[in-house]
């Protein structure tokens, strides 16, 4: 499997890129990656340098791997974060071509917004961006909980709500829908929750909360996701995989004390997970 993976990249720690990139690697995934920035750390620590890439730029990059005759073995587009409405344009088009090389490629877009204790932290456009133009062209999309309500319009809380979100994003486009830091009232303390949902069914899993916040852990999981489910057809598995990788590499990171995702650390996590979540069939 190929994937082109259009994204930021940073030096010092794992989000975009470099927190993908690798997991799909250990998964024995050939990446394309192609950067949108190339920052020293996330923004996250308030201070960071290196440059924003031009969307001109990144469009000459993909330009230049088409040339290469790559295009028909790429089987999956993927994109996180969008920093400008440039970039969006430019993973619109690269969808498009790819797609005209090999019809049966798919896009994933994770339509990076905020989440529910931040808010919405990026540009006012971009939501306007995702939900009209890039989540249209998607195949699978992976929001969070917060940025599914944002695309729809909707307030998601109860597991009836959040899956009538569902079928209005799915209603936009995209057949199949992650839905991760589901957090329902009558859910058991001290748990959180992803739900995947696609025209088979619909799917969720319960894992531990963890008391912190990892930089770059939704961008694992919409890496890993993406992969096993293109690979397998299979929500369920997919979700299952996703969930049990990302718990374990979240609680190395935990019990290291640093604030970066302990990715290299956790390689067997993605490798061999130990499916230790039961997913359950909602619909």
């Amino acid at each position: 499997m190929k994937i082109l993976s259009i994204q930021s990249a940073v030096a010092y720690g794992h989000v975009g890129n470099s927190a993908a990139v690798f997991p799909l690697q250990r998964i024995g995934v050939e990446v394309l990656p192609v950067y949108t920035v190339t920052f020293s750390n996330h923004t996250g620590y308030g201070a960071w340098r290196g440059p924003l890439i031009s969307p001109e730029d990144v469009a000459a990059v993909i330009t230049g791997i088409e040339e290469r005759g790559v295009f028909p073995a790429i089987d999956v587009v993927l994109s996180g974060y969008q920093g400008g409405a440039g970039i969006g344009d430019v993973i619109i088009d690269a969808v498009a071509r790819i797609k005209a090389a090999n019809p049966a490629a798919i896009y994933s877009c994770d339509p990076v917004m905020g989440n529910a204790r931040s808010g919405c932290f990026v540009a006012p456009e971009i939501p306007v961006l995702l939900r009209e133009r890039v989540v249209p062209v998607a195949d699978i999309i992976t929001p969070n909980q917060f940025e599914l309500g944002y695309l729809t319009g909707t307030e998601p809380d109860t597991l009836e709500s959040t899956l009538a979100s569902v079928d209005l994003a799915r209603a936009m486009g995209p057949s199949t829908v992650l839905v991760t830091s589901v957090e329902r009232p009558d859910r058991e303390e001290g748990t959180i929750e992803m739900l995947a949902v696609d025209d088979r069914g619909a799917w969720i899993v319960q894992t531990p909360l963890l008391p912190m916040k990892a930089n770059g852990s939704g961008d694992v999981t919409a890496a890993l996701f993406t992969a096993h489910y293109a690979r397998t057809d299979d929500a369920a598995d997919a979700l299952a995989r996703t969930a049990s990788s990302v718990f374990d590499l979240l609680t190395r990171t935990h019990e290291s004390g640093e604030r970066e995702l302990q990715l290299v650390e956790s390689q067997e996590a993605y490798a061999h997970p130990r499916m230790q979540f039961t997913t359950r069939q909602v619909r």
